[in-house]
C-alpha cells in the first residue's frame, strides 16, 4: 500500500505562508527584545556573549533588520 502525498500550496499569499510570514516576524522581534534585556542586565562584554549563546541569540539580533 502507498501513501498519497498532499501537496502544500506554495503560492504567494496562501495562508500556510501569511501565518509563517508573521511568525517569523514575531520570533525575530520577540529575539531582539530578548538580546537588548540581556545586553542591558550583562555586566560586561564577554557576560553579554555569553549570555546571548547561551539562548541561542546572536548579538546582531539586537539591531533591528
Amino acid at each position: 500500500m502507498s501513501w498519497a502525498r498532499h501537496g502544500h500550496p506554495t503560492e504567494t499569499g496562501s495562508a500556510w505562508s501569511d501565518a509563517h510570514d508573521a511568525y517569523e516576524a514575531l520570533r525575530l522581534t520577540q529575539d531582539r527584545q530578548a538580546a537588548r534585556v540581556v545586553a542591558g542586565q550583562a555586566t560586561d562584554l564577554k557576560d553579554c556573549s555569553e549570555l546571548l549563546d547561551m539562548l541561542g541569540l546572536d548579538a546582531t539580533a539586537i539591531r533591528p533588520a
